[in-house]
């Protein structure tokens, strides 16, 4: 394992200190990792919002637009759905 030295707030340092006095953590470097997981987690949901967002950018430079508002949008796919279930049982 490699080792680090970080610089803490007085209200960090206390946090982790009441997270290890509390026993829901063995010691600092613990409670430090499970912080650390949860950054990254925020960080890979950060960046699949941002390659969500960059597809969708790319789609509207291409006029891949619907148009309507967003009831609208739900109305046309349950009504498309709709006609290609009823053709499907009637043949």
């Amino acid at each position: 394992m490699v080792t680090r030295n970080v610089v803490l707030t007085d209200k960090q340092a206390d946090l982790l200190d009441g997270l290890v006095k509390s026993g829901r953590y063995q010691n600092v470097s613990e409670a430090m990792r499970a912080g650390l997981r949860l950054l990254e987690r925020e960080e890979a949901a950060l960046d699949a919002l941002r390659e969500r967002l960059g597809r969708a950018v790319a789609e509207a430079d291409a006029g891949e637009f619907v148009d309507g508002s967003v009831d609208d949008v739900i109305t046309r796919v349950f009504a498309d759905a709709q006609y290609r279930h009823s053709r499907a049982h009637s043949e």
